[in-house]
């Protein structure tokens, strides 16, 4: 009887001291969230969290739509990992640029650390990635990034585009391929200190294993394997990635290893050179832990490379497909070329005298929304961000779609209108939510040779070519679906380069 009722006692008293520590955990939890006000976001299930509420086919769409019901700043979760997206212009401004320190960092996920062991620049971070930057910065500059050797090496490269084009005789053909190598080949002449020519199947074979490579990356299989690494092996996607990022590093690696054979220090004919004699001397000094090691060299170059081979050819396949669309715009910016410029070649001083045409290419660049979400970043320290706090190490998207789209800072955002980037006296005018390149610390480092080179190539092409749908096709019939990866690109299609009397 009496061990009955202390066993009585001791349940009653368990059952208590429980119940007292349900309740002062509920009552923290609920003090902790005042103090600390966490973004909103839907609510999300079980170990799925919101998978079954995004499109992960469109996910930029998806984060989009959820935006506008949560606000500029909420939470989601793929599966168990949480995600803060950052929706609009002023919030994506304020957390990149007023914000930089705290939302600097990069979120190297699986597929990032699978493609570059966290070295090079575009997925690394710390000294080494702080190092590499600003190496590659330099070393760009020095190139010509943004001066007048650079503009002769894209003009160089404009003619033999043209004479691509004139093959083709006003016939019907796909212009995306001969695109993309233009545009590798002015990354790679600063790279290796060459081009190579559009029929090198070598040269072919590393721009379509690229090309291909961040078609997948932004693939739906893959932003999985980002939530549940241990699937990699049995995904199709990740598999043909892996491969892809080998053939090409062995192909990197045989292109360094012949400039290595023919290096002199006395001579710096591209970025590998340039990194050579750094190296070099930093050895000489005797300095130790360098971050000027052969990773950092391959993967460095081959960032630079994908990067600048994408991002400039995909915009120009917009630009084409949207004066196919588009005629009557085609029409005033072939007017203006051919009142200002003639048939001269086009220089980068003339841009400011081509304020439509300029306005026509920052409009492709927008609607065609080139990176719909900036690369992941993680939080580098707790931040409180308008009103809401964000805990160190949470990962964060940039919504750039959100930015090129935002309503509140463009007059009829889902339509192409050149007038967005125009004043009433129809001068150019610079639009602070125009952030095809994002911002901040991480913000597109080869920016301004991408400005040039899409200028130079646009203007070049519209001076020699009228561009048209197929033979059978209407204007309306072009589709302007993109194709979704990490890059949005346009569908496969055919135009017809007309040469111009």
């Amino acid at each position: 009887m009496l061990e009955d009722l202390l066993q009585s006692s001791t349940s009653v008293l368990l059952l208590g001291v429980i119940f007292g520590l349900l309740i002062f955990h509920v009552l923290f939890t609920s003090s902790s969230s005042k103090e600390r006000r966490e973004p909103p976001g839907p609510k999300p299930l079980p170990l799925l969290g919101n998978l079954l509420q995004v499109d992960l086919k469109r996910l930029d769409k998806s984060l989009f739509d959820l935006s506008k019901r949560h606000g500029p700043v909420f939470t989601v979760y793929f599966g168990l990992k949480k995600v803060v997206v950052l929706a609009g212009y002023r919030t994506v401004k304020q957390a990149l640029v007023n914000h930089a320190e705290e939302f600097g960092n990069r979120e190297i996920t699986p597929i990032f650390y699978d493609f570059t062991k966290g070295h090079g620049i575009l997925f690394s971070n710390g000294d080494s990635w702080k190092e590499m930057r600003r190496f590659a910065l330099s070393t760009l500059k020095d190139f010509g990034m943004g001066k007048r050797i650079s503009e002769g090496k894209i003009i160089e490269e404009c003619h033999y585009l043209i004479k691509e084009f004139e093959q083709h005789e006003g016939n019907t053909f796909k212009n995306s391929q001969s695109i993309i190598y233009a545009a590798s080949n002015i990354i790679a002449a600063i790279m290796f200190g060459k081009r190579f020519d559009y029929n090198d199947p070598v040269f072919q074979a590393m721009v379509e294993r690229d090309n291909e490579s961040i078609r997948l990356t932004g693939s739906a299989s893959i932003l999985i394997y980002n939530i549940v690494p241990w699937l990699g092996p049995c995904l199709k996607n990740w598999r043909d990635l892996m491969k892809n990022m080998e053939d090409n590093k062995v192909e990197m690696k045989r292109i360094i290893t012949n400039l290595k054979e023919t290096f002199n220090p006395e001579t710096c004919r591209c970025f590998v050179d340039a990194f050579l004699i750094h190296k070099q001397k930093l050895e000489e000094s005797e300095i130790k832990d360098s971050h000027y090691h052969d990773d950092n060299l391959l993967y460095s170059v081959s960032n630079l490379f994908a990067a600048g081979t994408e991002t400039t050819g995909n915009t120009l396949q917009w630009c084409l497909l949207y004066m196919a669309k588009y005629p009557h715009i085609q029409d005033q910016v072939l007017a203006e070329l051919d009142r200002v410029v003639g048939s001269r070649q086009v220089r980068l001083e003339d841009r400011k005298n081509l304020p439509y045409t300029d306005a026509v290419i920052h409009e492709s660049q927008r609607l065609g929304n080139i990176l719909p979400i900036g690369p992941p970043l993680t939080v580098s320290r707790d931040v409180t961000f308008q009103g809401y706090f964000i805990k160190e190490g949470t990962t964060v998207f940039p919504l750039l779609t959100s930015v090129l789209y935002d309503e509140s800072e463009w007059e009829d955002p889902l339509t192409f209108n050149p007038s967005h980037f125009l004043d009433d006296e129809g001068q150019f005018i610079r639009r602070d939510a125009f952030m095809p390149f994002s911002a901040g610390r991480r913000v597109c480092l080869g920016e301004s040779l991408a400005r040039m080179e899409i200028f130079l190539f646009f203007t070049s092409l519209l001076q020699h070519f009228r561009f048209t749908p197929p033979p059978g096709v209407s204007e309306d019939e072009l589709d302007l679906t993109p194709v979704v990866g990490f890059t949005l690109s346009p569908l496969p299609h055919e135009l017809c380069a007309v040469r111009r009397q």
